[in-house]
């Protein structure tokens, strides 16, 4: 990815961005484990406390194993090198997919997902994300979270989620984002979405008032949360 420096208020990453601790280090927004080797330059990084940067590890891992175990259809079928050398070494965690695994209809194989799990995830990319882009620092609970495979949405709600919404309020000065909006990056896809690994993973944040957060995952999983404005 392109490097931005950040130039917005130092004090607002001052501590972890999840939780509020002293920042002992510094965790990658998206995780390595949602990417491909080799890793782009440049991935994001926010500050956080060693419990916070440790603790989503677990889950973590089994959001990269769903993601690509109900993109392939079958445990056996994941293409993702990364997930299946994963899988082969955690037995515990290949068990636990597998028993996941239910008939759809007409046959079609699905899973049956620890969505509390995958929230956590899905929250922990957005607070990364609002932090690193927009300095915005979101530890309440957001107002809205959407978390379905694209396929599922219809054509119209498809169109909705891939288009970035224009704004008439300006990020703040010196955040990534504003600068983002002067001056569009190599990383930026004519949609305006930040593509941190094609066909990998791609986001983007809007900040007027409210904060929006949309990510995709592997092309398969579509994300959505907003903070509205409090």
């Amino acid at each position: 990815m392109e490097y931005l420096d950040s130039y917005a208020d130092s004090r607002l990453l001052a501590s972890c961005i999840y939780c509020g601790a002293q920042t002992e280090t510094r965790d990658h927004c998206p995780s390595r484990v949602l990417l491909d080797e080799p890793y782009p330059e440049n991935l994001p990084v926010v500050p956080a406390c060693l419990d916070c940067n440790g603790g989503f590890s677990l889950d973590e891992e089994y959001f990269a194993c769903v993601v690509e175990c109900a993109r392939a259809g079958a445990i056996d079928k994941v293409k993702r090198t990364k997930v299946a050398r994963l899988l082969a070494d955690n037995l515990s965690l290949a068990a636990r997919l597998s028993a996941a695994s239910v008939a759809r209809g007409q046959g079609n194989p699905g899973l049956n997902v620890e969505m509390p799990r995958v929230t956590n995830v899905v929250l922990k990319l957005a607070r990364g994300h609002a932090a690193y882009e927009a300095a915005e620092i979101l530890r309440h609970a957001p107002s809205h979270i959407l978390i379905d495979p694209l396929s599922t949405l219809a054509p119209h709600a498809r169109r909705h989620f891939e288009t970035v919404p224009g704004t008439s309020v300006w990020p703040e000065v010196g955040t990534r984002a504003m600068q983002r909006l002067l001056v569009c990056g190599e990383d930026v896809t004519s949609e305006g979405w930040i593509e941190v690994q094609p066909n990998g993973y791609r986001y983007f944040v809007i900040a007027a008032g409210s904060v929006m957060v949309r990510i995709v995952v592997s092309e398969y999983l579509a994300c959505e949360v907003i903070w509205d404005d409090e």
